[in-house]
């Protein structure tokens, strides 16, 4: 078996609002063997958390209805989720953004406009890896 194919049965799921992004990022992580669920605001990410059950969540912090810090928050306070991996993909880099996100139990903080996406799905394994 593959790295490839072990990865196919790992769900991801991207809270995002911008549709380029999310279109970028989605078919970015299908061509690398993720299942991927989308949810475009803040409340319906919360509802997919409970839903799809993720392996990992690649969520942004500015969204309409939720922002990312409060839909961290519920799913650290949850017992069915408060152990899914979450990497914060924003283009908030205040050090104060940061250190909150780290603070509700953020695995790991990227900034979009550092990161291209082949790297953040390489942030995306080696997070998995480790799980």
């Amino acid at each position: 078996m593959t790295k490839k194919d072990k990865a196919k049965k790992q769900k991801i799921l991207l809270v995002e609002d911008d549709t380029f992004l999310s279109g970028m990022y989605v078919s970015k992580l299908d061509i690398e063997g993720f299942e991927t669920v989308l949810a475009s605001e803040g409340k319906q990410g919360l509802k997919m958390v409970k839903q799809e059950n993720p392996d990992l969540i690649l969520l942004d912090i500015i969204l309409p209805k939720m922002d990312g810090f409060e839909i961290l928050k519920e799913i650290r306070k949850d017992k069915k989720t408060k152990d899914i991996p979450v990497i914060l993909l924003t283009n908030l880099g205040q050090k104060k953004d940061v250190d909150k996100a780290f603070n509700l139990g953020a695995v790991d903080y990227l900034i979009k406009a550092h990161f291209m996406p082949s790297e953040v799905v390489e942030k995306i394994k080696k997070t998995l890896r480790k799980e």
